[in-house]
């Protein structure tokens, strides 16, 4: 089994999330005692926050590549980045690394287009949303990726940075999430992308009338597939 290298903290919420289901699905393809190998680097998510909100990326992607180095040094075979919305500095992370990233729009990709489904809602973080960094690569993989309006987007925004990442959960946003999400649909969207790792502490499958593909768990899982050899990194553009 590969070691599997885990930048996580941003925030701890998710990051204990893909603990669990890395370790989950472990036990479901080898059974007994088996867990997962892995290291995990857990960041300062208020110094990452305050990069994010301030547009401090290059000093972002350098600090994540500080962290990224530290799991290769620490014994990591590959490096799975907890967090979608950072994967705007994928590039500078993976800078002089010796290892490879797990990209988490590749694996998002994949499984959607396994689903043969051409044109996904995005939910994410406004950065998600509204900049090119994610689309872009999904767009890459031939997916047509829409995202929600102006108002839609701070709500969703709102509710992931206000609550879920200090894990507080209500059934309130859940609903305002479900309205975001219909309208995805009504537009068109054939599958919705919940593309912010905490977003699946909030829904699930049975709040969207198509099919979802939680990121965090299919990453995670790619993450166990390639760590045990039974698939290939997934292709990257």
């Amino acid at each position: 089994m590969k070691v599997i290298g885990l930048l996580g903290g941003m925030s701890w919420e998710s990051s204990a999330e893909y603990y669990r289901l890395v370790n989950e699905r472990v036990r479901e393809l080898r059974g007994g005692y088996h867990s997962a190998r892995a290291v995990l680097y857990s960041v300062d998510f208020a110094e990452i926050e305050a990069m994010q909100a301030e547009g401090r990326w290059e000093d972002a992607g350098q600090e994540l590549n500080r962290a990224a180095r530290a799991l290769e040094a620490a014994g990591a075979d590959f490096v799975v980045l907890c967090t979608n919305t950072m994967h705007k500095v994928a590039d500078r992370l993976a800078d002089g690394l010796g290892v490879p990233l797990l990209h988490l729009a590749d694996t998002t990709a994949v499984a959607i287009k396994a689903a043969g489904i051409e044109r996904a809602g995005l939910l994410g973080t406004g950065f998600t949303m509204a900049q090119p960094f994610y689309r872009e690569r999904l767009a890459a993989h031939g997916l047509d990726v829409l995202v929600p309006d102006e108002e839609d987007r701070e709500t969703v925004h709102r509710i992931i940075y206000d609550e879920l990442v200090h894990g507080v959960v209500t059934e309130d946003s859940r609903e305002r999430y479900r309205e975001v999400i219909a309208r995805l649909v009504e537009a068109g969207a054939e599958g919705v992308i919940y593309g912010c790792t905490e977003i699946e502490l909030l829904v699930g499958p049975e709040d969207s009338s198509v099919p979802t593909f939680p990121t965090t768990r299919l990453h995670a899982e790619a993450a166990v597939d390639y760590a045990l050899g039974k698939a290939s990194l997934p292709p990257s553009v």
